[in-house]
């Protein structure tokens, strides 16, 4: 049987990239119901040809899939600097498979068998975190000698300017936020990963997205991003 024709008048535009029929089927009827507009795949190849086309809010993303895995998918559209949201749909619920998903850039994960209600709860909580970034209400801050556009996801200083990823601007915006305070990894792990299980969770994805951070804002160890040994980093600035 074909795929359900996934059309509404949506407010965002979802890829959903499932191999097994049924499940792609049901994921696209309950995002259509709720006023969303999805897009099925059915493995990964095509699931990556789609995201990179553009015009995607967010992409459920299946961690088992024929061709390229979930992971692999992820990771390619980070290499390819797309910040399209990715929530990773996974019947492998272990911390490594977790902290292999938020490694390859993954915003979130739920754990099948899932609930509706959870489902969409997590969708509708990362839209309205990726719209806040891309909204015009989002203010833009100074950190360091850079001037931080969130609605257009851009650094600029003097001639120079890079883009971010949604994650670099959240990590940004907690050190604003925080400006003079430690942060510590599992704050960071808690608030910009959304790791439900950050106290037990050790992980050097934060320490590797630090060290790509400073590197794109061509900043040292001890500059705009501190490293405080055994507690987390400091950002210390202009109030943002």
């Amino acid at each position: 049987m074909a795929d359900t024709a996934c059309v509404s008048e949506a407010k965002s535009s979802i890829l959903v990239v499932e191999d097994e029929e049924p499940i792609r089927r049901g994921l696209c009827d309950v995002l259509a119901y709720h006023g969303y507009a999805p897009t099925p795949a059915e493995d990964g190849e095509r699931g990556l040809r789609e995201a990179l086309s553009g015009g995607f809010d967010l992409i459920l993303l299946d961690v088992m899939l024929p061709g390229r895995s979930g992971f692999e998918v992820c990771s390619e559209l980070r290499e390819r600097g797309d910040p399209v949201p990715v929530l990773m749909l996974t019947a492998r619920g272990s911390e490594e498979d977790v902290l292999r998903g938020f490694r390859s850039g993954a915003d979130d994960y739920v754990t099948k068998p899932f609930s509706v209600a959870e489902l969409t709860a997590r969708v509708q909580a990362i839209l309205r975190r990726s719209g806040a970034l891309r909204g015009s209400s989002a203010v833009p801050f100074r950190f360091g000698g850079w001037q931080i556009d969130p609605a257009n996801l851009r650094a600029r200083r003097d001639t120079r300017e890079v883009d971010l990823t949604p994650r670099e601007l959240e990590i940004l915006q907690l050190f604003a936020r925080e400006n003079g305070r430690i942060v510590s990894r599992r704050t960071l792990l808690a608030e910009v990963w959304r790791a439900r299980n950050a106290d037990r969770l050790e992980t050097r994805s934060v320490d590797m997205q630090i060290a790509k951070l400073r590197r794109k804002l061509e900043a040292s160890e001890t500059e705009l991003i501190e490293t405080v040994r055994g507690a987390g980093y400091r950002y210390e600035g202009e109030p943002c």
